[in-house]
């Protein structure tokens, strides 16, 4: 059985034909399936547009959150509820091909735990855009232990050994793409051309795309931390120099002018790498503050699952 898991997000206009697409390439495969739609606290009708689907479609599933947890968590709320032997994260937006999942699953049948699909081309994505992602990718690539593939985003397969390992995984700052990397088991990959979105705008505000990618580097890496480190000892380094140099200046050359331009620089200089270091703890402090809580992840409001589970 395949299950093809969907998180929504204000998609009312161009999430019907999407799903009829998906179900279209579903149905060209020998397998059972489910189109798993995950409601991650959408304000328009997109709601009403999954329930007119799943009553007239039993294959489509539906979850509706309690409210907007997230991306990444409504992606885990729909792994949490999968019942498919094989696994399908792809967005809803239309950007990726639901021609690549007969792809994905050939290249699965092959032997492998994950196949993920890596983009040739990024539509017509902004030049800010693909700068930022490329320059995000290589420079985790550089500070984790974790290889984490590049170009690549959610769109990929996954089996139940991986599944039922991510369901082990409890933080509340999910980066699934690294966290699949991080288990290891057989990967591959195919490469796809991604498309142009089609209706709406994009819902990954550079907000949020920042703040994936503090989730990602703080997951992974301790490398922020070390540089806090390193920068406060190189601190120390020039303040002692200071001081000697002070020292010099008033006993031996007897050319010592206080100045409150000196004074200020150091004080300004030492000040902004202690407000640095303390923003970087308190980010770690703030992520295991999230997890220690115990809350749920994600909430349930309603589902046509007979055992939906938080």
């Amino acid at each position: 059985m395949i299950t093809v898991v969907l998180p929504i997000y204000n998609e009312e206009h161009g999430l019907q034909a999407f799903c009829l697409e998906c179900l279209e390439v579903l149905r060209q495969t020998d397998k059972p399936f489910e189109l798993l739609l995950v409601n991650d606290g959408s304000t328009d009708d997109t709601l009403k547009i999954i329930r007119q689907l799943s009553s007239s479609t039993q294959e489509v599933k539906y979850i509706d959150l309690s409210r907007n947890f997230g991306h990444q968590i409504a992606i885990s709320a729909g792994i949490d509820n999968a019942q498919g032997d094989w696994v399908v994260l792809m967005d809803s937006d239309g950007q990726d091909p639901p021609s690549e999942i007969l792809n994905l699953l050939r290249e699965a049948e092959k032997g492998y735990d994950v196949v993920y699909a890596k983009r040739k081309s990024r539509g017509q994505e902004g030049l800010m855009k693909r700068l930022t992602a490329k320059w995000f990718y290589r420079l985790l690539n550089k500070i984790t232990s974790v290889p984490i593939p590049m170009d690549v985003g959610d769109f990929r397969i996954i089996n139940q050994k991986v599944v039922k390992a991510l369901r082990r995984m409890p933080e509340k700052q999910r980066y699934l793409r690294g966290q699949i990397a991080w288990l290891g088991f057989k990967q591959s990959h195919i490469e796809y051309d991604r498309r142009s979105r089609a209706e709406g705008d994009t819902k990954y505000t550079y907000r949020k795309m920042i703040r994936l990618a503090l989730d990602g580097i703080t997951s992974f890496s301790n490398w922020p931390l070390r540089l806090a480190t390193i920068t406060g000892f190189f601190c120390a380094f020039i303040g002692l120099l200071l001081i000697i140099y002070t020292l010099y200046s008033r006993f031996v050359l007897h050319d010592y002018e206080p100045g409150w331009a000196s004074l200020m620089i150091t004080l300004v200089f030492i000040g902004g790498i202690q407000l640095i270091g303390i923003g970087v703890i308190g980010e770690y402090i703030g992520r295991i503050n999230e997890n220690v809580k115990s809350r749920p992840m994600y909430l349930i409001n309603e589902s046509n699952l007979e055992d939906a589970h938080d």
